[in-house]
């Protein structure tokens, strides 16, 4: 099959499914202009699959935006810099059932079947590629190099949403529905420890979720703080852009092992996460951030061939200093010199630290508000994620404010202790999406309840309308 046999396939699957057909919910209007039904901030994977899903439930009237240029929507032509995806091959997600939007699909309509049993993992710019085709094949409204700077909640049960970019149509946008599929930084920021913001310039280090300038290393020696997947990432792909040495700082005295993940997505805990207790969801996610993330193995084998790679184990960053052309790292086994850090120490989720949510960030439930976790597993990290339904919906503090966040969703990062990982890895997405929507759709039709069950209750048009003439009676 050619990809121009599959782009027909998609169309005819659809077909099959009355994909397309009229919206169902009521259009709402406004007097400073059209009102989106939803309008999604993220045009990556997760904002994509959640506009399909959407769009089988027959609420068409929604936009997503994107602050990148088209095609290079999330991490992919960024800051991932890994060489393929970690998620096994097989495992689908946004196609949301239809095997012909599979990756396996749109690969072998280009290179064959035996190509893809020859395929290990998904290399990472086939994943874009895919994304791209995705995009197009589905026809999604997507406007990119537009960016979210504020929500506004009015009283009409509307949101005003401040946008900005070169291809922003406007000043702002109206939306009933606001959902944020912003991935893994969109629920807070990247986190760098103060020791090294406060005593160093910016241009002596960077967090791997950066734009690094890798070129401009070579030759250098180079420090990485972190012993999870992206650290090793990271120290592979600067080795491979000519670095001369790159040492890389665990604190632990061993490297993570196990990866939860995939005991997750064999078990039944990404699909059912949501039927759990409080108290089993916080155990499981504070187990989660105990193990990490640990490198695939072929990606610390590319690392660890190279001459220049240097593993420091039990070797915590005791204090950063800069010193001339670079900057002195002090841990337990002693001070080194390196030109530049790279710096591989996660996030930090809470919404107070997203400017877009200023306006209403109080009003949002944490989950330190509904939960004292016991004090082997408390922590003030995982305190800090917003409390969510099990739609992925934000909850409020107080009943008062409920009105301020009725309509907005969080398919971000942030949704992990509420929600598990069905809105942060591939893994989870043919779960999470299905329940987004669904939670979505379900808000609407409460929306237009009391018009909806009028027009029920006086449907009058008959469907049958056939002559019946009485010709006889028969007695029991």
């Amino acid at each position: 099959m050619s990809l121009e046999a599959l782009n027909k396939q998609v169309k005819t699957d659809l077909s099959y499914l009355t994909f397309g057909k009229n919206d169902w919910v009521r259009p709402l209007c406004h007097p400073e202009g059209h009102v989106y039904d939803a309008v999604i901030i993220g045009g990556g994977q997760c904002g994509l699959g959640i506009t399909f899903g959407l769009l089988r439930e027959r609420i068409s009237n929604i936009l997503v935006i994107d602050e990148n240029p088209e095609g290079q929507e999330g991490p992919w032509t960024t800051y991932a810099r890994m060489m393929t995806l970690r998620t096994p091959k097989d495992l689908t997600s946004i196609d949301l059932g239809i095997p012909s939007l599979t990756f396996r699909s749109w690969w072998e309509a280009q290179f064959g079947s035996k190509s893809w049993e020859e395929m290990v993992k998904i290399p990472r710019g086939e994943w874009m590629n895919y994304l791209r085709w995705y995009r197009k094949v589905l026809n999604l409204p997507v406007i990119n190099e537009v960016k979210l700077k504020l929500i506004q909640p009015l009283e009409e049960g509307i949101y005003r949403l401040h946008i900005e970019g070169a291809g922003a149509p406007s000043s702002t946008l109206l939306a009933r529905k606001v959902i944020l599929a912003t991935g893994i930084q969109g629920g807070g920021e990247w986190h760098v420890p103060p020791m090294i913001t406060e005593k160093l310039p910016h241009s002596l280090y960077a967090h791997t979720s950066e734009d690094i300038h890798f070129k401009a290393l070579k030759g250098k020696r180079i420090a990485v703080l972190g012993g999870g997947a992206s650290a090793f990432d990271n120290t592979n792909f600067a080795l491979s852009e000519g670095a001369a040495e790159v040492h890389v700082f665990v604190r632990r005295q061993k490297l993570p092992r196990i990866n939860p993940i995939r005991q997750m997505e064999d078990s039944g805990l990404i699909e059912h996460f949501n039927v759990l207790s409080d108290a089993d969801k916080y155990a499981v996610i504070a187990h989660f951030f105990k193990h990490n993330q640990p490198p695939t193995n072929d990606t610390f084998q590319r690392a660890a061939a190279w001459p220049g790679f240097h593993l420091h184990l039990g070797a915590p960053w005791l204090n950063v200093e800069p010193e001339e052309e670079g900057a002195a790292v002090t841990t337990p086994q002693g001070r080194f010199k390196f030109d530049f850090l790279i710096i591989s120490t996660g996030l930090v989720t809470d919404p107070a630290l997203r400017p877009e949510l200023k306006l209403i960030e109080s009003y949002i439930a944490r989950w330190g508000d509904r939960y004292k976790a016991p004090a082997g597993i408390s922590n003030p990290l995982l305190d800090a994620h917003p409390y969510l339904s099990a739609g992925f919906a934000f909850t409020s503090r107080y009943e008062r404010h409920e009105k301020h966040l009725y309509g907005l969703f969080a398919f971000n990062y942030s949704a992990l202790v509420s929600c598990g990982i069905s809105a942060s890895g591939l893994s989870g997405l043919k779960f999470g999406i299905p329940r987004l929507v669904s939670a979505v759709a379900g808000q609407f039709f409460l929306d237009n309840r009391k018009e909806i069950l009028q027009d029920f209750y006086t449907y009058n048009e008959a469907e049958f309308t056939g002559e019946w003439t009485k010709k006889r009676v028969l007695h029991g």
